[in-house]
């Protein structure tokens, strides 16, 4: 597993805010695939091996959250869950997860 990306979550009346305070402190551009697209690339500046993202959340509070690429997504799921994480939501061909102090996380499939 590797870390693949890193999102900024925040409630749609903070996004413009946060997208425009994000790619000023990375140096990056904004790019959003528009049509109500929740996610913004901040592409270029940051010189991170991994996405950085805003991410336009329907409900609940501001957060950060990573993920974590996986050759085997229900393989590492299971072993992240021995390990203390717990399941939150399956999405697509994700795993929603939260860690032992609750924070969320989503182990995706390697590209």
């Amino acid at each position: 597993m590797r870390l693949a990306g890193l999102f900024f979550d925040v409630p749609a009346s903070d996004e413009a805010g946060e997208v425009s305070f994000w790619t000023e402190v990375f140096g990056a551009e904004a790019r959003n695939d528009g049509d109500g697209d929740e996610y913004t690339a901040l592409v270029g500046g940051h010189g991170a091996p991994f996405s950085v993202e805003v991410q336009r959340l329907g409900t609940g509070d501001a957060r950060l959250h990573v993920d974590v690429e996986s050759d085997d997504v229900d393989a590492d799921a299971d072993r992240l869950e021995a390990l203390g994480a717990t399941r939150v939501e399956k999405i697509s061909s994700w795993w929603v997860m939260r860690d032992p102090a609750g924070l969320t996380f989503c182990i995706v499939p390697r590209d």
